[in-house]
């Protein structure tokens, strides 16, 4: 299918490669402008822009998206299948959940309803779970309160920080992406209302 990926870290960098292995075609990489950073505060492209510049995948940096005509008439061009939402770091506007005829799906580092927002793992740590995992989900207009989609869980072992644990959640977050959009594109993913009542 034909996809549009939205990313930032090295975190979103497993599912983008992922993407690209199983066969879709990611006609156009959306990430965060350069950024000054490290001692010198040089600027450095994020880790997805060079991981899709390696692959030959066109790459825009909008600096806003909602109000944006310019990125809008690009995203609409485009015409994706499906928008892959992972740790891009920007709230998706109205119009752009509404592109997509299989939405945006989001990879979210935590089992949710748990741990909703930006700090998943650094949460779960903290709080001294023992399990955590990857949840895929279609966006909507709330801070990760969206339909599920499909979960794996990832026990945490007692000496692992969040950099361990992150790296886990990204290769297996990658894996479930994959897993995600090929029920989704045959039809055989059913997606669940979050209960409200287990959020954090």
């Amino acid at each position: 299918m034909k996809v549009v990926f939205c990313g930032t870290p090295e975190f979103a960098v497993p599912t983008l490669e992922a993407v690209i292995a199983a066969g879709h075609e990611v006609a156009l990489a959306v990430t965060q402008p350069d950024r000054a950073a490290g001692r010198g505060m040089e600027m450095q492209a994020p880790p997805v822009k060079r991981a899709a510049a390696a692959h030959g995948i066109p790459v825009v940096q909008p600096e806003k998206i909602k109000n944006n005509a310019e990125f809008r008439e690009r995203l609409e061009a485009v015409r994706p299948d499906a928008i892959v939402v992972v740790a891009y770091g920007r709230i998706i506007p109205r119009w752009m959940l509404d592109l997509p005829r299989l939405g945006n799906i989001n990879l979210h580092g935590s089992l949710l309803p748990k741990y909703r927002g930006a700090a998943p793992v650094q949460w779960a740590i903290a709080n001294g779970e023992k399990v955590t995992g990857v949840t895929t989900m279609r966006i909507d207009e709330g801070l990760d309160t969206g339909d599920l989609l499909l979960a794996h869980l990832v026990p945490i072992g007692q000496e692992e920080t969040a950099v361990d644990v992150f790296e886990t959640l990204s290769a297996a977050g990658a894996e479930l992406m994959v897993k995600t959009l090929a029920k989704l594109e045959c039809g055989e993913l059913v997606a669940e209302k979050q209960d409200e009542a287990q959020a954090t």
